[in-house]
């Protein structure tokens, strides 16, 4: 396994997630140049002011919400904001709630997961097909530094593909979360982890600990 993750290691410990991950999970060593390519791709996205949007079925849907949840606020750090955001607060409210306000919300990164909006999913499926729920959603949010995320255990998901084959036209940087196969979508991303296994719930309980580890990379790079 040779990762390079560029001029983008911001600390010297940064790598032990990655090794902490291959030692615990051998079998994903053969992800960790990939792993590592998922977190450039991100970590670009996020230093310019980019936004993840994120799609799945059933417990990869389940998997997007888990990601959103760890990057949109503490994962295991405070990441306390600014003192800026507690001085501007004090200059549009008293000092108490300021203080109750600051102390509490975390720095996060944008995560927009785009399988929990139910009355655009369900609309779509009535008014047009339930193979674009996920696509009209991208062509609609997507801005120029985001980045799509697919998770399909398959690789076939065919609301996911069609929603990458969006976010490309858009020119969006994609991932693909998969299982050994890859599938359509490991084609057509710009990065393809699979996990290698290809029954469904041994594909998702390995996709797990990788996006746990891009996840704490990402908050090791962006919060002290």
């Amino acid at each position: 396994m040779v990762v390079n993750f560029g001029e983008n290691v911001p600390k010297a410990g940064f790598m032990d997630y990655l090794s902490e991950l291959i030692t615990r999970y051998p079998c994903l060593s053969v992800c960790g140049d990939d792993i590592g390519g998922a977190y450039e791709i991100l970590e670009t996205a996020y230093r310019m002011s980019g936004k993840v949007l994120i799609a799945g079925n059933g417990g990869s849907a389940a998997d997007a919400d888990h990601i959103a949840g760890e990057l949109m606020k503490g994962f295991v750090k405070k990441r306390r904001p600014p003192a800026r955001f507690l001085e501007s607060l004090r200059q549009i409210t008293d000092e108490k709630t300021a203080d109750y306000l600051a102390t509490r919300i975390q720095g996060g990164l944008p995560v927009i997961n785009l399988s929990s909006h139910s009355a655009l999913m369900t609309a779509a499926i009535n008014d047009i097909s339930g193979s674009i729920i996920y696509a009209q959603q991208v062509y609609a949010y997507a801005d120029k530094n985001d980045v799509f995320i697919g998770i399909s255990t398959s690789g076939n998901s065919e609301n996911v593909y069609l929603a990458m084959l969006t976010a490309k036209v858009k020119g969006l940087k994609t991932i693909a979360l998969t299982g050994s196969s890859g599938g359509k979508i490991a084609k057509l991303a710009d990065v393809s982890v699979k996990a290698p296994e290809t029954e469904t719930y041994k594909v998702q309980e390995l996709h797990l600990p990788v996006y746990h580890c891009i996840c704490l990379m990402l908050e090791e790079r962006f919060f002290d």
